[in-house]
């Protein structure tokens, strides 16, 4: 039973950047299936499909992050090409997606229709593709309705614009909190252990250890 349960946790990670903004979109594989599932798929739908080809692998669903155009935008045209489901992000983040077409004219992004999720995502529930199981969390304050998407088996997490290398994610922005965002990073991720290591939406990979001893916005001993 031990061998069975280790196989069943073995996923693997492909990082895609696309988009002007270099965003990172995920293609995460499920060795025992080869099922995959794409996160934050923002735009560059040919480099997206390229890499599915040379992964050799079955597009099960599309995980969503956030409703920011550069990980979401071409969400619909990979559901209606593959005929998949997409699930996430929290519902908070509607107003995001409803207005697609107005980001993008305004910031001179390719042009992307408003579109529904098939599946909202709320704190504790979980999403999943081929044998894989990631757990979904909460983090508001990038945008009102951010998720992150963690595997416990591979210590994977996820994190789209929440946190990154040695910065944390723009408040700024229509709905932006400050302190929640600090509040989701250190009471949602930060338990998840310091020997997680996390995808962000731009830049290199990290882990949360590494960030809470030298990342100058959440650094632990910024709080006392």
């Amino acid at each position: 039973a031990n061998q069975a349960n280790q196989k069943s946790i073995f996923m693997k990670c492909a990082i895609v950047p696309v988009t002007a903004y270099q965003q990172n979109c995920s293609i995460l594989v499920c060795e025992e299936t080869r099922k995959a599932a794409v996160v934050d798929p923002g735009g560059d739908l040919e480099k997206i499909e390229n890499a599915l080809e040379r992964l050799d692998v079955e597009l099960e669903k599309v995980f969503l992050t956030h409703g920011h155009m550069d990980h979401c935008a071409i969400a619909d045209d990979v559901r209606k090409k593959y005929g998949v489901i997409i699930e996430g992000p929290h519902e908070d983040d509607r107003f995001w997606i409803d207005k697609l077409p107005k980001w993008c004219e305004m910031s001179g992004f390719p042009h992307a229709d408003a579109f529904e999720p098939d599946r909202w995502l709320v704190e504790g529930d979980t999403v999943k593709f081929g044998n894989q199981t990631l757990q979904v969390k909460h983090c508001p304050g990038h945008t009102p309705g951010h998720v992150v998407l963690f595997h416990p088996g591979v210590k994977l997490a996820i994190v789209g614009d929440v946190l990154f290398q040695g910065s944390i994610g723009r408040t700024d922005f229509p709905k932006g909190n400050h302190e929640d965002l600090i509040y989701s990073i250190r009471e949602k991720l930060w338990p998840l252990g310091d020997d997680v290591s996390f995808i962000p939406g731009h830049g290199p990979t990290s882990t949360f250890g590494q960030e809470r001893q030298t990342n100058a916005f959440v650094a632990d001993t910024r709080f006392g």
